[in-house]
């Protein structure tokens, strides 16, 4: 078991305030925030001047396969994009390019100071693989499609995902069911899920309103908004994480608050693939927990959080007329314990506190864009960097040192995705 001071680190605590500190690290947990027992003797004791730590971020959600389509099919219409070019190279795709992908997303998230992320995909097992073997922690779920050829086998594959790997990896991975959308999984096919959840206890992640054609569908085809079919069809009932919610109205918004509704907001994918841009101030006006994700990174292009928490803050201001709404603390706050509280994990993550496992970014603060230092968080939000991130902690675990990953051979990373993003492209 071992055991790190971190000393004269400047830390994020709970309250909201940046102080400098002392924080404490046995095995996997916190064990102390300032006042150090003068008898617990650390393994090693890391000077942290000019560091700040924060918790890490938590990416609620992502594809992070899709990283072997990074840079393939940009500046196209969702449906294109997903008919024309991304559903026929997923075709292709094998288990063993699951893993590697899956790893290529872990290493880009380690680097930008994400230590937990929430992910939908296929070949589930071989992506808790990569999630075990790198020390990272993950959501898990198998994504399915009603309307496909394999959407029984979808099913099946989702139970065994869930009794393989719920709490596994010595409880860093959890397993939700991961049905892809309403477009994609008939009302038929939603009951089916939510029978599977009900029998396992799982909680559903599935996307929501991304566009205005969806929603436009969904009242054509049902006679009512994506957010109330999820709930005729007792989706809701489950324990829900949805992502995107662009196009909502108050009526989902407040049956989203009532139902619990947790959302992963994705700013730089709805930029980019122009879907448009989520009520965030309305949801957060109601008490709904509204964290941060990247997307995949075909749809992104990257994975990096510190550029997402800053466009979380920028977009609602100019899309609102109100530099005040989605202030540096709220964004930071969507990034970090609300994306715990997202994901199911808020109370083992998310904050700095004695009792939380050790799930700690520290970021660099000595170079020119961090002075001078009024307000770190206005810092880390408006002017950091994913390069600044210093070190990084996933469980007591040191994944990355001196911007050095631990756990994963990036050399060899990069020679293997190089080839396979080639083949499945061609």
């Amino acid at each position: 078991m071992s055991k790190f001071l971190l000393q004269n680190t400047e830390a994020l605590l709970p309250s909201g305030e940046v102080q400098t500190t002392s924080i404490a690290i046995e095995g996997n947990q916190i064990i102390a925030i300032g006042a150090i027992p003068a008898d617990w003797q650390p393994d090693r004791v890391m000077d942290c001047t000019n560091k700040l730590a924060v918790p890490g971020f938590v990416n609620t959600h992502t594809h992070a396969a899709m990283t072997l389509f990074r840079g393939y099919a940009d500046d196209m219409l969702l449906m294109d994009w997903l008919q024309q070019k991304i559903w026929p190279a997923e075709d292709k795709l094998t288990g063993s390019d699951v893993y590697w992908g899956t790893q290529l997303a872990i290493a880009e998230m380690i680097k930008s100071g994400t230590t937990s992320f929430v992910d939908m995909y296929f070949y589930m097992t071989e992506a808790a693989q990569a999630v075990a073997e790198s020390g990272i922690r993950a959501v898990l779920s198998r994504g399915m499609a009603g309307v496909a050829p394999t959407a029984q086998q979808a099913l099946i594959e989702s139970e065994s995902l869930f009794k393989e790997w719920h709490k596994s990896a010595d409880g860093r991975i959890t397993v939700m069911l991961g049905p892809h959308a309403p477009y994609t999984c008939p009302p038929a096919y939603l009951r089916k899920v939510v029978d599977l959840a009900q029998k396992l206890g799982a909680e559903i992640h599935i996307h929501l309103s991304e566009t205005a054609d969806e929603v436009k569908t969904c009242y054509e085809k049902h006679g009512q908004s994506p957010i109330a079919l999820m709930n005729e069809l007792g989706v809701l009932d489950c324990g829900v994480l949805a992502a995107h919610c662009v196009h909502l109205s108050p009526d989902d918004i407040s049956l989203m608050a009532a139902k619990k509704v947790r959302v992963a907001h994705n700013p730089g994918s709805n930029m980019k693939l122009a879907s448009g841009i989520a009520p965030v101030p309305d949801l957060l006006a109601a008490g709904v927990v509204t964290a941060l994700g990247t997307d995949g990174a075909a749809s992104n292009n990257n994975l990096d959080m510190v550029e997402e928490l800053r466009l979380a803050a920028l977009l609602h201001k100019v899309e609102r007329l109100d530099p005040v709404v989605i202030p540096a603390l709220t964004a930071v706050d969507m990034a970090t314990r609300q994306g715990a509280l997202a994901a199911g994990l808020g109370d083992i993550t998310g904050i700095l506190a004695p009792g939380y496992r050790a799930d700690i970014t520290l970021f660099d603060m000595h170079a020119p864009h961090w002075y001078p230092r009024h307000n770190r968080l206005s810092l880390l939000t408006y002017a950091a960097a994913a390069a600044d991130v210093h070190t990084v902690f996933v469980d007591g675990k040191i994944l990355l040192d001196n911007r050095k990953l631990t756990t994963i051979d990036e050399e060899k990373l990069m020679a293997e995705v190089a080839q396979r993003g080639i083949r499945l492209v061609q």
